[in-house]
């Protein structure tokens, strides 16, 4: 298990706010983890707050970034990888390039890939980009993280059960999945279900109506960062589950429309809320029986 060394966070930045880069990259350093944040647009807020600018970059210039990354001198320094939204189809191409390079290098590199590209209502990113990072950058991923909205989209089927969420995401490739939006077993609650080849694990928390956006990034930064100072899966998902609740609670409590990560660092390093841990019956375990 890797304990040390630089993550590449590459998704969206903006201006206000705590979400995609925003929101990984704080957790991240403040978590002890050097970072090296590159964005796949900039805008001055999420777009639920409204209208907003889109700012974005030449393919062939994102490609010319993701050449100099492959050849920078210090990539020995980089351990793990963590992707998000993308603003085009190209993108998840080139960053693919730079993952496989990163592979080559050191094959215990850690690559958390969080499809980010939709929920209840469908895709909000065109169909080519979403289909783009399926192709090209989860058959790479140590881990993908998507909502379960996104794995129906992404196994093509309807998952109104944690049963059909995990035959989805042993179907769908990466050896490690982290659905959020599971089927909660408590009343009111919400719950992360984490699926290995051996191991089903739920973590669940009460619901909190109305959240801020940007939960999805950083609860795949925290974890990624857990696994990485070396915890055992269960207790990585424990913590990062619970910093992301109570980060969210806080937040609630003040009435923000942004999670408020600067102050609640504290929950990002030394959580307390309390999180429900359940194993679930593995997929392979039924047809053993």
């Amino acid at each position: 298990m890797q304990n040390s060394g630089a993550v590449i966070v590459i998704s969206s930045h903006v201006v206000r706010g705590s979400v995609g880069n925003r929101a990984a990259v704080f957790a991240l350093e403040t978590l002890g983890f050097p970072v090296w944040a590159l964005p796949t647009v900039v805008l001055p807020w999420h777009p639920g707050h409204g209208p907003s600018t889109r700012l974005t970059f030449a393919a062939d210039e994102f490609d010319k970034a993701i050449d100099d990354l492959i050849n920078a001198r210090w990539l020995g320094e980089v351990s793990a990888v963590l992707t998000g939204y993308f603003g085009n189809e190209r993108q998840p191409k080139a960053v693919a390039r730079l993952v496989r390079a990163l592979q080559e290098r050191n094959p215990s590199l850690l690559y958390v890939c969080d499809p980010v590209i939709g929920d209840v209502g469908g895709l909000y990113i065109p169909q080519s980009t979403a289909e783009a990072i399926r192709d090209e950058l989860l058959p790479l991923a140590s881990v993908a993280t998507p909502n379960r909205y996104e794995l129906a989209w992404l196994a093509g089927s309807e998952l109104d059960s944690n049963a059909a969420i995990m035959e989805a995401a042993l179907a769908l490739g990466p050896s490690r999945m982290l659905v959020t939006s599971a089927i909660p077993m408590m009343a009111g609650g919400t719950g992360n279900l984490y699926l290995t080849g051996t191991h089903a694990l739920l973590a669940e928390h009460r619901l909190i109506d109305n959240p801020p956006n940007g939960l999805g990034d950083l609860l795949s930064a925290l974890f990624l960062a857990r696994l990485m100072t070396g915890a055992d899966e269960e207790r990585a998902l424990q913590l990062a589950t619970a910093s992301v609740y109570e980060i969210l609670a806080r937040t609630a409590k003040r009435g923000s429309d942004e999670l408020t990560l600067e102050t609640d660092a504290a929950s990002l390093t030394s959580p307390m809320a309390m999180v429900h841990m359940r194993r679930l019956i593995h997929p392979l375990q039924r047809v053993r029986r």
